[in-house]
C-alpha cells in the first residue's frame, strides 16, 4: 500500500489555552514491533487532551506528544509480529498519543474492529469512554445487574457511555447535571437526573433509595464532593474516582463514614495503565461490549463534529461546557 511521506497533525505548540492548537507538517510514523498504522478517518476529543494542552497531564516517556488518545481508520501499514489485522481492516483504536493527525501507530492489541454499521465519526467516540467507563464501573466498581449507580457529569462522554451500559445491564441509574436541558438528556438515557445547581445529589439518593444509598459512585470532581459522595454511598459501596474538577486534595473528610460503610474509595488513570492491561480491557469490551453496539444499541452521543484543523474550536466547545456527549475531529 503506497503511503505519502509526510502528513498534516495537530501540535501543542506551548501550554495554555485551545489556540495554541496548530497544525504542521510532520513524517508519517512507521509501526513499530506489534503496532499498525492508521490512516485516521476521525479523532475523538477527550478532557485529557486538554488537560494535557494546557501543560497539566504530560505524556508518558515513549508516547507521542501529539494530543489524541482515540482514532477510527484503515489499517495502512503492519509492524513486526502483526497477525490480528491485515491491511485495509477497519478499526477504532485506544492510542499512546498522536491521534490528532491524518495517520497514526497504535499497539494492535489496543485496536478493536470497528462494530458492525458505525460509521468513522461514531467509531472514533467509542475508545477512550468504554475503555474508561469498563475498566472503572465495570472493574474497580464491579456494577452489577440490580445495583444502582451514581455518575457525576451524566452528560459527558464518560457520563453517556456509564448510563447507557447501565441501562443495557439492568443498572438503576441516578446522574448530575446543571442544566434542565442536560437533565433532559440524561431521562432519556433512562437515568434519573439530579440537578445540582437546586438539589443536594446525596439527599436525592437518600430520598430515592430509602435511606441505602448507592452501590457504586462515578466521580469527576474529588475533593469537592468527597464527603457528600460518602453520604450517598450505600454499604459497601464503591467510590471511583476519574478526576479532579472539584480539587486533587480534600480536607475535613468524615472517616467515620468510610469505616462505617465499609466504604472502598479507588480510582485509576487510563493512560498510566499498562500495554497488557490496555489489551486485557479491549478483550473484554469484544467479548462482552461490541455485540452491543453492533445490535446498534449504547451508540456514542455525537454533541458535534470539528474538521481537524479547527480542533482550538473543539476544545473551547468541550471546556466551555455545554456538549453533551462526545466532541469528535474529521481528519481528512
Amino acid at each position: 500500500m503506497s503511503l505519502p511521506k509526510e502528513m498534516t497533525l495537530i501540535e501543542i505548540t506551548a501550554p495554555g489555552g485551545p489556540e495554541v492548537l496548530q497544525p504542521r507538517r510532520a513524517d508519517v510514523p512507521v509501526p513499530g514491533p506489534g503496532e499498525i498504522l492508521i490512516r485516521v478517518h476521525a479523532a475523538g476529543v477527550n478532557r485529557p487532551d486538554a488537560l494535557q494542552r494546557a501543560g497539566k497531564y504530560p505524556m508518558k516517556p515513549g508516547m507521542s506528544p501529539i494530543p489524541g488518545l482515540e482514532v477510527a481508520g484503515e489499517v495502512v501499514a503492519l509492524g513486526d509480529g502483526v497477525k490480528e489485522y491485515a491491511l485495509g481492516d477497519k478499526v477504532c483504536a485506544l492510542t499512546n498519543g498522536g491521534g490528532y493527525a491524518q495517520f497514526c501507530s497504535v499497539p494492535a492489541s489496543q485496536a478493536l474492529p470497528i462494530p458492525e454499521g458505525m460509521d468513522w465519526i461514531q467509531a472514533a467516540a467509542v475508545p477512550e469512554t468504554f475503555f474508561t467507563v469498563w475498566a472503572n464501573l465495570f472493574g474497580l466498581g464491579d456494577a452489577h445487574t440490580g445495583q444502582s449507580v451514581l455518575v457525576h457529569g451524566g452528560t459527558s462522554g464518560i457520563g453517556t457511555t456509564a448510563l447507557m451500559l447501565c441501562r443495557e445491564y439492568g443498572i438503576q441509574a441516578f446522574a448530575t447535571a446543571g442544566s434542565a436541558d442536560k437533565c433532559a438528556a440524561i431521562a432519556k438515557l433512562g437515568a434519573e437526573p439530579i440537578n445540582y445547581r437546586e438539589q443536594d445529589f446525596a439527599e436525592v439518593i437518600a430520598q430515592k433509595t430509602g435511606g441505602n444509598g448507592v452501590n457504586v459512585i462515578l466521580d469527576i470532581m474529588g475533593a469537592s464532593y468527597l464527603n457528600n459522595n460518602l453520604k450517598a454511598l450505600g454499604m459497601d459501596g464503591h467510590l471511583v474516582m476519574l478526576g479532579f474538577l472539584g480539587g486533587a486534595k480534600a480536607n475535613d473528610v468524615d472517616l467515620l463514614t468510610i469505616l462505617g460503610k465499609r466504604a472502598v474509595i479507588t480510582g485509576s488513570l487510563l493512560r498510566a495503565r499498562t500495554k497488557d492491561e490496555k489489551a486485557a480491557i479491549a478483550e473484554q469490551l469484544r467479548e462482552y461490549v461490541w455485540p452491543v453496539l453492533s445490535a446498534g444499541r449504547c451508540l456514542p452521543i455525537i454533541d458535534k463534529v470539528y474538521e481537524y484543523t479547527d480542533a482550538a474550536q473543539a476544545h473551547a466547545r468541550m471546556e466551555g461546557g455545554d456538549h453533551i456527549g462526545k466532541i469528535v475531529l474529521r481528519v481528512e
